[in-house]
């Protein structure tokens, strides 16, 4: 028994907010599932109040890894029902070696997905996509977010998920493109949602971010977006498959002191356009500025560019920025 099934037994069960985290959905999706498929708690305080013990959010639990295999909800409901844990109480728990912080715990639960040595939370955020749960998602990633940092969840919680869902969808042919399709949209919401207004900015310290033409790949552009919103540091972001001349009109318009261009694909990344873009030059006659220009994305792999900066994963991509930012 966890630390936290002790305190939910000795407090007289858990709350359905508690179970929900636990479970990583919404607690009105722990309440509909009461209502729809009999998998309530089996005590009740005054009022009509939901107290979970571990038996009930074992069958929950059940329920959880019986519809990421394809099962209807129904049919996993009362198999969940059919099936009472041996000793009432929920399933082992791989061990956290001794030292572990609480947060970095992993998880290897059975989610439909290969997701291996993940954070804990990536169980809650795979479950919510493969059961196209809207409100349990968006709940997963505000957590996420504000729990760790963008940057943090990024790297650990959605990037995993998000990696596993393509694996799936890849071996899978045509199946779960839906399941990419809503993880990829929520995602973004999130990524936009958790920025905070933009600030005015001073002349000059302005970061560009776009893909170059032919990419449509924008999520870890969006991350990188939010990242440095997150930090107060000044950016404009013009997303997918931007044309050359829209790029280049809009680094004169902006002047801006970095711009980072985004290739997913090598069939999309140009040492031409990253050159071109990085000789420009805007300001008055004796104090002539460039930019600093950053090449973002596997699609540059092999194809570096003598004097751009070239970060590795979305932290060293933040830090590059920030400096060029504020020096």
């Amino acid at each position: 028994m966890t630390p936290s099934d002790e305190t939910g037994r000795q407090g007289g069960g858990f709350t359905t907010g508690e179970v929900a985290r636990r479970l990583g959905v919404a607690p009105t999706t722990v309440r509909s599932w009461d209502r729809r498929y009999g998998l309530g708690p089996a005590l009740r305080t005054g009022g009509k109040h939901r107290r979970w013990t571990a038996a009930d959010i074992a069958r929950l639990e059940r329920m959880c890894a019986l519809t990421t295999t394809g099962l209807p909800p129904a049919e996993a409901a009362r198999l969940a029902r059919e099936e009472p844990p041996s000793d009432g109480a929920s399933p082992p728990r791989r061990a956290t070696p001794r030292g572990t912080p609480p947060e970095a715990a992993r998880s290897r639960a059975r989610t439909g997905l290969q997701l291996g040595d993940v954070r804990q939370e990536c169980r809650g955020m795979a479950r919510a996509a493969l059961r196209l749960d809207a409100d349990a998602l968006d709940e997963v990633l505000a957590a996420v977010i504000a729990d760790h940092g963008l940057v943090t969840a990024w790297n650990e919680v959605i990037m995993p998920t998000l990696q596993a869902v393509g694996r799936k969808w890849e071996s899978a042919g045509e199946r779960y493109v839906e399941v990419e399709h809503f993880l990829s949209w929520h995602v973004s919401g999130a990524l936009r949602r958790c920025a905070p207004p933009a600030r005015s900015e001073r002349s000059g310290a302005m970061t560009l971010l776009a893909c170059v033409p032919g990419e449509n790949h924008t999520l870890p552009l969006e991350a990188l977006t939010a990242a440095l919103a997150e930090r107060g540091l000044p950016v404009r972001m013009f997303g997918a498959a931007l044309p050359v001349e829209a790029l280049v009109e809009a680094v004169r318009r902006t002047g801006p002191a970095a711009v980072g261009l985004w290739a997913q694909s090598r069939t999309t990344a140009s040492r031409p356009l990253a050159h071109h873009v990085a000789a420009m030059e805007w300001g008055v006659r004796g104090a002539r500025r460039q930019p600093v220009v950053l090449t973002l994305g596997p699609g540059w792999a092999g194809k570096a560019v003598p004097g751009l900066l070239r970060p590795m994963g979305l932290a060293e991509a933040v830090t590059a920025l920030k400096a060029v930012a504020t020096g």
